[in-house]
């Protein structure tokens, strides 16, 4: 279908801002934060809280959504996206809230580290080592340890999906599911044919992710690792369970539904859906744009059907009583 009319009056507002790939990265950081006063006025938390944490990497900052309701929750992590440089916990306040509220679970946003400061795999240490330490404190969370998630947006969809191979291959803790909204999956060279389709007029464009990649990794060999580009991993088995978006106007859509089918070959039960008429990014217009507002509520329903899929199973293990 054509893009949606108002996904193209988005677009259309864009129209003279400079291209991200043009920036220098401070000034593409700072156009990316002033989105927020674009965004429409996202859902109220019974409580948000601010959080340091510290690791073998230093401290990571922590933004805490509670939803209404009595505990103990469901855990999503959830890592923001915009190609490993740019973005923030401010940025994407409204996607956690939007979250939080549709699924009834607490949301944990993590500010991990970006690059080019610092390259691969910093950001991604941040996020794993953010996810065990919520899974080590449910009690000051409010949260069910059994039932943690990971989510993210664009990168961040990079950085949910090798958490949890790195959760697989680490020790853990387990995981009930996976949300991976328009993820990046793979390297850009050789690229999918969505990267020729909408490689320049919907949002995003090939040579704003050829400028992600560059400064997110050393050098382009590192693209062959798995924990950089997990499409390219060699084993897809004991992942959980992971819903993942596309965009019909997206360079990433074919990277994105390649990893869902990659997934289900394993067993892994996979939802994958594409929205038509979107682009990269979507997400970010709930409540501005029709289709925004439906792939939410969509991706809403699917992680509150996994995580009472996950918590009954916890229930038969532990027997009566």
């Amino acid at each position: 279908m054509p893009v949606d009319p108002q996904i193209r009056a988005l677009l259309d507002r864009g129209t003279g801002v400079p291209a991200t790939h043009t920036l220098p990265v401070a000034e593409a950081r700072r156009q990316y934060e002033a989105r927020i006063a674009l965004m429409a006025p996202p859902p109220q938390m019974a409580k948000v809280l601010e959080r340091d944490i510290d690791h073998a990497g230093g401290t990571i900052a922590l933004r805490i959504y509670t939803p209404a309701g009595s505990g103990p929750f469901p855990l999503m992590m959830f890592f923001h996206g915009s190609g490993f440089v740019l973005c923030s916990l401010d940025t994407h306040d409204g996607m956690c809230r939007n979250l939080a509220a549709g699924i009834g679970c607490v949301v944990v946003s993590v500010d991990y580290r970006l690059a080019p400061e610092h390259k691969f795999p910093k950001g991604l240490d941040d996020c794993l080592a953010a996810t065990r330490w919520a899974a080590d404190n449910a009690v000051e969370l409010g949260i069910d340890s059994a039932l943690i998630m990971v989510a993210g947006d664009s990168a961040g969809g990079n950085m949910a999906a090798v958490t949890a191979l790195r959760l697989r291959d680490e020790g853990g803790p387990s995981l009930c599911g996976q949300m991976l909204l328009y993820p990046v999956t793979d390297y850009h060279t050789p690229g999918t044919p969505s990267y020729v389709e909408n490689a320049d007029g919907y949002g995003l464009t090939r040579d704003t992710m050829e400028w992600f990649w560059a400064h997110y990794l050393t050098n382009p060999a590192e693209a062959e690792n798995p924990y950089a580009s997990p499409l390219r991993a060699h084993d897809f088995t004991g992942l959980p369970p992971a819903y993942v978006t596309s965009a019909e106007y997206d360079p990433l859509r074919d990277e994105a539904e390649l990893y869902g089918m990659r997934l289900r070959q394993a067993g892994v039960p996979t939802k994958i859906i594409r929205w038509p008429g979107m682009n990269h990014g979507f997400l970010f217009w709930v409540g501005m744009v029709g289709g925004a507002d439906s792939a939410m509520a969509e991706a809403c329903a699917w992680a509150r059907q996994a995580f009472g899929k996950a918590g009954a199973r916890d229930r038969e293990a532990s027997g009566p009583g």
